[in-house]
């Protein structure tokens, strides 16, 4: 297989080897989301993958097609999470030792998950480019494997069998969306339809917070950005990789941006409209769909949602910050006389405008105080944007100093 391209016959090739080790996940239609786009959309849930995470498609074949003197040797790895599960499992499949380095601030339960497999983990740096640098040390110093998460002909044509699936369950599909990270993902559907009989556009999606691919293709190669906090931390790579970034090039793909509401607002869609269980950067298809309908007209569309491990912490708080985004978590300070009553007379305009008051934070001290004020916080449960404005303009309207 050369180490420039991914052809659609590879990828059917890897599709073959992989029949009965990785599961044929399911292609359901989104009528919400179908609705506010305009065209029929579908989500390919890749959450409900074995390892919960597109990544062991790659990893297995990958590992699969190695030499019996690399298998003993034994493979190391370096991920955030989803990749890391995907060899472990794998390499506990085939009989193969593994060893993966992940960042130290690293998902716990994405770490527990990976030692349960079967792998042994090594906690080093702050970010997928420090474990990464760890495990190709690692692997020159001891003889072991590499196994990338996205910079291999192998682990594209595995994530690519993804298409292939799709092409069968939803034949007429003219659009596919899936997040990007180092681009594996991306480029091995790339590959996939490439000589199907239909034209299928495949579109990436990256967290505008992390987002290599775009500056890496106006400026006609790879290109590393600084490292920035993002929720989707799955696909938080600084630097597209060689093999899949020529791939993604060559095609003209397109790859969008979406900010940190867009995904919280995707994520809390999927729990609610669709019942699903999505990490934040397995959501950023669906995120591009809110933020930039605009942009999609061909239908249907498939929706890639590459995976489903979040920490539940992690998910509370995401939650939240998606409530927010849609305008149905009202956060207000008000400013008050300091007299028994005046804060319960508040608390129950807002009960009767039908606020559900979640959180209460009460200042009594501050440089701006009068003696005889208090400013009170609030986080406030509502029914959207329209209820938000509305409790806030009756606030104002009886008097009240609204921050």
């Amino acid at each position: 297989m050369s180490q420039q391209q991914v052809s659609a016959r590879d990828v059917a090739a890897a599709a073959a080897a992989l029949q009965g080790s990785v599961r044929r996940t399911e292609v359901v239609y989104s009528r919400a989301l179908s609705e506010h786009v305009g065209v029929p959309v579908y989500l390919k849930c890749e959450n409900l993958q074995r390892t919960g995470s597109f990544k062991i498609r790659g990893a297995y074949y990958r590992m699969m097609r190695l030499s019996d003197e690399e298998k003993r040797r034994g493979v190391v790895a370096a991920s955030a999470g989803n990749h890391a599960q995907g060899v472990a499992l794998a390499a506990n499949a085939l009989g193969i030792p593994a060893t993966v380095f992940m960042p130290g601030e690293a998902a716990l339960p994405k770490i527990a998950a990976t030692t349960e497999y079967g792998a042994e983990v090594r906690l080093v740096g702050v970010d997928v480019a420090d474990a990464l640098a760890a495990a190709a040390a690692e692997a020159q110093q001891s003889g072991k494997v590499l196994i990338h998460p996205f910079d291999h002909p192998d682990v594209i044509a595995g994530q690519g069998t993804i298409a292939i699936e799709v092409l069968e369950q939803l034949p007429d599909v003219r659009t596919i969306i899936a997040p990007v990270g180092g681009g594996g993902l991306v480029a091995g559907l790339i590959s996939a339809v490439a000589t199907g009989p239909t034209s299928v556009e495949v579109v990436g999606v990256q967290a505008a917070q992390f987002a290599a691919y775009p500056a890496s293709l106006a400026a006609g190669q790879p290109c590393a950005v600084p490292a920035r906090s993002t929720m989707a931390d799955g696909i938080a790579v600084s630097r597209p990789g060689e093999v899949p970034f020529q791939i993604i090039a060559q095609a003209e793909a397109r790859v969008l941006k979406v900010d940190e509401e867009d995904i919280s607002t995707a994520l809390l869609h999927l729990i609610e409209r669709s019942k699903l269980v999505v990490e934040p950067s397995g959501a950023v298809g669906v995120a591009a769909l809110f933020a930039q309908r605009e942009q999609f007209t061909q239908g249907p569309i498939c929706v890639v949602l590459s995976g489903g491990n979040v920490d539940p912490l992690v998910m509370l708080r995401i939650i939240r910050h998606g409530l927010v985004a849609a305008g149905r978590y009202l956060n207000i300070r008000v400013r008050l006389v300091d007299r028994p009553g005046v804060l319960a007379e508040l608390v129950g305009e807002l009960a009767r405008d039908g606020g559900n008051v979640m959180h209460v934070d009460h200042v009594r001290t501050g440089i701006e105080l009068s003696i005889d004020e208090v400013e009170v916080g609030f986080q406030v449960e509502t029914k959207g944007p329209e209820h938000c404005a509305e409790l806030l303009a009756r606030l104002r309207d009886k008097g009240y100093q609204v921050l």
